[in-house]
């Protein structure tokens, strides 16, 4: 039976959402020293993604170095650990992560009955993820969750009665969105709150949105500086999900946090347009580099053209309006990213005066730069703009000292400090963080919980969509 060291009684104890709180304010050194020690215990629930991993990249004084896996035995778990053992044996800055494993069978019941921590960390196979959520609530644990968390309609339904059990039992249920901590991304976000910069939201249209957001990803590429081996299962639409209910998440969500922030959203804010899937061809050539499988697995036999190539259901795009702001989302998936490239991001949100992009190619060197580019309207001049941007940055230094602009072939080139480029990887630590500290207040943001209902809705109805047309 997997067991776990307990503070001493009598010690004061502070566990988070859906846990007991005991004991009281004590002057004796020794009480006081087990007061403060780490409060969250994490509880690592059939990692088959690398994101599993990357909430672990880094120690959080608040959580408890022990972490419990319960998980099914096979590569999926054997990937996990080596990530985990990298991290603690790696040069600089390694962690001190223990590991106690569970892998009979009845992981998942066995989880729910011991519950020898407080927070449920899920990534992996998406066909039973919207099930381990609901359980893991129903238990009265937290659940920090890598996207998505449904593929389809089904699990939409059962991600709504999850959030419901969770504000029942006053725990937390959160997904990981981590591109709102990417440098780019926040200052597109920021500027556009500047009406001298940005001036108002234009609505667009279904032929020219307002908003866009574009996204190439790439099934072979390197994590950490090592190359990325992929499940089996992550060929598998059915496991994983289609593109359009995937990394979709993502865009879906900087979408609504970017043109709407600190609003709370409804369903009835949304209208689907018109929405495509596309697949991506992947040869056992390429399919067994990236998983090292001999051979193709019979759920992907079926899926097999008359050439023995794999048609995934990896693409999709949809165009839609929210609040009457006409956005469209891409998602493409390839195989290898170019020589000493790597995934990419374009983001456009036009305002009446300014456009503020995102452009991650090529020119770029793949990584991602903000333009500021005056909009060609009468009233608008560039001189005004480049006035109000210096008035601008003045406030954004604040928060992000040494950020800067230059002159642009189109407009202005946004200039920021290396430092602040720290990488997705990063950016899973970040959005722990954050998590943590909504546990620690008890609470998160009221808009939360209803615009990830509304996100992921949006979704199924991209996703029914795609697939009448």
């Amino acid at each position: 039976m997997l067991k776990e060291s307990l503070v001493a009684a009598g010690a004061a104890m502070l566990l988070i959402g859906g846990c007991e709180k005991a004991g009281r304010e004590t002057a004796n050194p020794e009480q006081t020293r087990q007061a403060a020690a780490p409060t969250v215990k994490l509880v690592t629930l059939d990692p088959g993604h690398f994101h599993a991993a990357l909430v672990q990249k880094r120690m959080y004084p608040e959580v408890s170095s022990r972490v419990h896996i319960y998980a099914p035995e096979g590569a999926d778990l054997q990937m996990h650990l080596k990530r985990i053992e990298g991290f603690n044996t790696r040069e600089k800055n390694p962690t001190k992560w223990e590991s106690e494993i569970y892998t009979g069978p009845d992981f998942l019941e066995r989880m729910l009955a011991d519950k020898p921590g407080n927070v449920v960390v899920l990534a992996g196979n998406n066909s039973r993820k919207t099930e381990y959520i609901l359980k893991s609530v129903q238990a009265g644990l937290n659940v920090l969750a890598d996207k998505p968390m449904a593929i389809s309609a089904k699990d939409y339904e059962l991600l709504k009665q999850a959030f419901e059990v969770a504000k029942e039992k006053g725990v937390l249920l959160y997904d990981i969105m981590t591109e709102r901590y990417e440098i780019t991304t926040m200052l597109q976000r920021e500027l556009s709150r500047f009406p001298e910069v940005y001036g108002e939201q234009e609505l667009g249209s279904p032929d020219d949105p307002a908003v866009t957001k574009e996204s190439v990803h790439h099934f072979c590429k390197l994590v950490d500086g090592k190359p990325l081996q992929r499940p089996e299962w992550y060929y598998d639409t059915d496991q994983q999900g289609e593109a359009i209910v995937d990394v979709t998440t993502h865009l879906t969500d900087l979408v609504q946090w970017e043109v709407f922030p600190d609003t709370t959203l409804d369903m009835k804010d949304v209208q689907m347009i018109s929405a495509r899937v596309w697949p991506t061809p992947i040869t056992f050539e390429q399919y067994q580099l990236n998983t090292s499988a001999k051979e193709w697995p019979e759920y992907l036999k079926k899926k097999l053209d008359k050439d023995g190539v794999l048609q995934c259901a990896a693409n999709g795009e949809f165009t839609y309006r929210l609040k009457d702001v006409c956005a469209k989302i891409s998602v493409l998936w390839n195989f290898q990213p170019p020589k000493d490239g790597g995934d990419t991001h374009y983001s456009l949100m036009r305002g009446t005066r300014s456009s503020l992009i995102i452009e991650q190619g090529e020119a770029e060197g793949y990584k991602p730069v903000l333009y500021v580019e005056p909009r060609r309207v009468p009233g608008v001049k560039k001189d005004d703009i480049a006035a109000a941007l210096t008035k601008a940055m003045r406030k954004i230094n604040e928060k992000w000292p040494g950020v800067s602009f230059t002159p642009h072939e189109t407009g202005f080139r946004i200039d920021i400090p290396q430092p602040y480029y720290n990488g997705h990887e990063s950016h899973f630590g970040q959005v722990t963080e954050k998590y943590l500290s909504f546990l620690k207040n008890g609470n998160m943001p009221e808009w939360e919980v209803p615009n990830m209902l509304v996100k992921y809705g949006t979704l199924m109805q991209a996703l029914e969509m795609a697939h009448k047309e």
